[in-house]
C-alpha cells in the first residue's frame, strides 16, 4: 500500500510537472490585466509583465529584458495603442511569432472616450453605451469596470485555451472562478460607494471614468488630461474655481506624481485631499492584484470624502 501510495505521489507530481511546463510562455503588458489573467492561469502558469511595481505606465520605457520577455513569448494580452503606446512597435515586430490579444477589441466591452479638458460638465457625459467614437482617443483604463473585467476573463480563457488546448479544462474552471470573485467584489463595492457617491471630486488625471459610471460618482474633473506634463496657470485656476463652486469633497494625487499640485489647489477650500492608484503602481503583482486595487480605490474615495 505505501508502494502504491508513492507511486501515486510521484504520478500526481509528474502530471503537474508536465502540465506546467506545457503552459505557454504569457506576457502582459500592465499589472492589473496580469492579475486577471494569471487568475485564468492558476495551478498552470505564471505570465510575466512588462510594467512592474513603482513604474509609471505614463513614463515607461522599456528595458533588454522586457524586450527578450516579449520576443520569448507566445502569448500576449495588452489593452492597446492608445494606452500601452511603448508597446505598438515592438509588438508589430512580434506579429506572426506570437498570439497578440489586443483587449480593447474584446467583444461585450464597454469603451470610452478620454474626456477632453480639465474640467467636465455635464454634457459631456454621454458615452455611456458601449463603444467609442474614434474621433477620440479611447480611455484604455478598461480594468475599472468590473463588467470589462469580467469581459477580459473570458476572452483571455478563449485565447489560452485555444493556445493551449491541454489545459483549457484548468482555464475554463480558473475563469468562472475569478468571474465569481468579480461579481463579489462589486457587489461590495457598491455597498462601500453607494452612501458617499454624490460626492464632487477631482482626479489627478482622467483615469477613472470607468470606475466613475459602473458606481454613479460624481467626479468634475481632472488636474491635468495627460500625466505625462503639468497643468498650465489656466487650468490650474479653472480647477480651483471648480473645486470651490462645487464646493468639492476631495482632491486626489497619484502615488507615482509630483503631490504639491494637489496642496496649492486645494488653498482657500474645504476639500481634504486624498490618494488613487489606477494602475496599481504601489501594489505587488499576482492574481489577488486586481480585487486589492479596487477595493483600494473605494476605500480612499470614501475614507477622503468621510475624512476618515
Amino acid at each position: 500500500m505505501i508502494c502504491a501510495r508513492m507511486l501515486a505521489i510521484v504520478a500526481a507530481g509528474v502530471m503537474a510537472s508536465a502540465s506546467a511546463s506545457a503552459a505557454p510562455k504569457v506576457v502582459v503588458s500592465i499589472k492589473p490585466i496580469a492579475s486577471l489573467v494569471e487568475g485564468v492561469m492558476a495551478g498552470v502558469g505564471t505570465p510575466g509583465v512588462i510594467v512592474g511595481s513603482g513604474q509609471s505606465l505614463h513614463t515607461f520605457s522599456m528595458r533588454p529584458s522586457d524586450a527578450k520577455a516579449l520576443n520569448d513569448a507566445e502569448v500576449v494580452f495588452w489593452v492597446g495603442e492608445g494606452l500601452e503606446t511603448f508597446l505598438a512597435k515592438p509588438l508589430l515586430a512580434l506579429s506572426g511569432r506570437a498570439t497578440i490579444i489586443e483587449l480593447s477589441q474584446t467583444p461585450g466591452l464597454t469603451l470610452l472616450p478620454g474626456r477632453e479638458g480639465g474640467v467636465w460638465e455635464e454634457h459631456d457625459e454621454d458615452h455611456d453605451a458601449p463603444g467609442v467614437d474614434h474621433d477620440h482617443q479611447l480611455d484604455g483604463h478598461v480594468w475599472l469596470d468590473p463588467a470589462n473585467a469580467k469581459a477580459i476573463v473570458r476572452a483571455v480563457q478563449v485565447a489560452l485555451s485555444q493556445a493551449d488546448s491541454t489545459n483549457a479544462p484548468a482555464y475554463a474552471a480558473n475563469a468562472k472562478a475569478v468571474i465569481a470573485r468579480i461579481e463579489a467584489l462589486d457587489a461590495e463595492l457598491r455597498a462601500t460607494l453607494d452612501p458617499v457617491k454624490h460626492q464632487p471630486f477631482v482626479v489627478f488625471h482622467d483615469g477613472y471614468q470607468y470606475f466613475e459610471k459602473h458606481y454613479g460618482l460624481n467626479a468634475a474633473g481632472s488636474i491635468t488630461v495627460n500625466p505625462d506634463r503639468m497643468p498650465g496657470a489656466k487650468r490650474v485656476g479653472e480647477i480651483k474655481d471648480k473645486i470651490k463652486s462645487l464646493k468639492a469633497a476631495c482632491v486626489f494625487a497619484e502615488p507615482q506624481f509630483e503631490p504639491k499640485l494637489v496642496q496649492t489647489l486645494v488653498e482657500g477650500s474645504d476639500a481634504n485631499t486624498g490618494t488613487l492608484d489606477p494602475e496599481a503602481s504601489t501594489l505587488r503583482a499576482g492574481a489577488d492584484l486586481y480585487f486589492e486595487l479596487m477595493r483600494g480605490l473605494a476605500a480612499n474615495l470614501k475614507a477622503c470624502f468621510t475624512g476618515s
